[in-house]
C-alpha cells in the first residue's frame, strides 16, 4: 500500500499500516538510560470519562459499530507537528562499538559496529541511539540528532521503556518494542513528506513502553470486549499485538490535541471505543514532556 495522499476523511482506505513489533527481546548493550522520576503515574486512578471506580465492570455497547478506521497512525498530521516544542536537548558523539540491532531489510539481528550517540531528553532520560556505520559518522550524527529532535516532541509516559534507537537506511517501516524504537530513514523521508512522522512514534513507542504492561492484561481485555470492536481493522486483525499502539494515536488526539482535529474524527473514537478511553484515563496519563 503506497503512502498516504490527502488527509483526514479521505484517508482510511489509504493509509499504510504501521510496523509490526519486534518480538524478540535481546540485549542491546549499551543503553544509558536513566528513570523518568515521577514523570509516569501510569498506576494512578481517575481521570475525566473514567468509571466511577476503575476497577468497576466496564459497560457493553448494544451495538458496536464497525472499525473505523484502516490505520490510526495516519488519522491526522496535525496531532504532533515539527512546530511543536520537543524534550530533546543534547546529544553527544560516543564512537563506535559492536551493538546488536534488529534490521527489516534483512529480517534479523546482526552485530553491528555501530555509530554511538547519546541523545538527553529533559534532565532525566539518556537513550542510545545506534546508526548504522552505511552512513558516515557526519551523516550519523545528522541522522541521530533529527530524530532525537522528533521523538522528543511524543509525551512523557511514552518514554517509560525506551533505551536505544536503532538508525537503517531503507524504505521499511518503523519498529516498536525491544525497548527501543527501530527507524529506517527512507522509510522515515516518506513519513516526514506526509506529516505523520510523530504520530509513527506515539504507536510505536506505545509498543516500547505499554504493550508489556496493558496489552495482555485482563483489564484491557475486559474493555476489548465491552466495547465489541476496535478502533482499526489493524487493530482487529492483531488484537494482542496491535491494539494498544492503534489506540494510542485516537487517545492523543481526543485527549490532548482535540483543537486540531475535526469533531467527525473525534465522534469516531468516542463511538468505537468508551471502555478503552476509560481505561487509559485510569492511567491518569498527560502529555508532559520529559521532565
Amino acid at each position: 500500500m503506497g503512502r498516504p495522499v490527502g488527509r483526514r476523511a479521505t484517508l482510511v482506505a489509504m493509509r499504510r499500516l504501521p510496523g509490526v513489533v519486534l518480538a524478540l527481546v535481546v540485549g542491546c548493550g549499551g543503553s544509558t538510560s536513566a528513570p523518568i522520576d515521577g514523570a509516569l503515574p501510569i498506576d494512578a486512578p481517575a481521570g475525566p470519562d473514567a468509571a466511577s471506580s476503575c476497577s468497576e465492570p466496564f459497560p457493553a455497547v448494544p451495538a458496536p459499530p464497525a472499525p473505523p478506521y484502516a490505520g490510526t497512525a495516519f488519522l491526522d498530521p496535525d496531532i504532533i507537528t515539527a512546530a511543536d516544542p520537543t524534550s530533546f536537548t543534547d546529544l553527544q558523539a560516543a564512537g563506535q562499538g559492536v551493538r546488536t540491532m534488529f534490521d527489516r531489510r534483512t529480517a534479523s539481528f546482526n552485530q553491528v559496529n555501530a555509530w554511538l550517540f547519546n541523545a538527553r531528553f529533559g534532565t532525566t532520560v539518556t537513550v542510545e541511539i545506534q546508526v548504522n556505520p552505511e552512513f558516515t559518522q557526519a551523516e550519523a550524527e545528522t541522522e541521530a540528532r533529527f530524530y532525537a529532535t522528533a521523538v522528543g516532541r511524543i509525551p512523557a509516559f511514552l518514554f517509560r521503556d525506551i533505551r536505544t534507537f536503532w538508525i537503517h537506511k531503507g524504505v521499511f517501516p518503523f519498529g516498536g518494542g525491544n525497548d527501543n524504537l527501530l527507524i529506517h530513514t527512507g522509510q522515515g523521508a516518506d513519513y516526514v513528506a506526509g506529516g505523520w512522522l510523530e504520530e509513527i512514534f506515539v504507536h510505536e513507542a506505545s509498543h516500547t513502553s505499554l504493550d508489556a504492561t496493558h496489552a495482555a492484561s485482563a483489564r484491557w481485555i475486559e474493555a476489548q470486549e465491552a466495547d465489541g470492536t476496535f478502533i482499526s481493522t489493524y487493530a482487529r486483525d492483531n488484537p494482542t499485538r496491535e491494539d494498544v499502539g492503534e489506540t494510542m494515536v485516537p487517545y492523543v488526539a481526543l485527549r490532548f490535541r482535540s483543537d486540531r482535529v475535526d469533531a467527525a474524527t473525534l465522534a469516531a473514537i468516542r463511538g468505537a471505543i468508551p471502555s478503552r478511553l476509560a481505561y487509559l484515563d485510569c492511567l491518569n496519563l498527560t502529555f508532559a514532556p520529559v521532565p
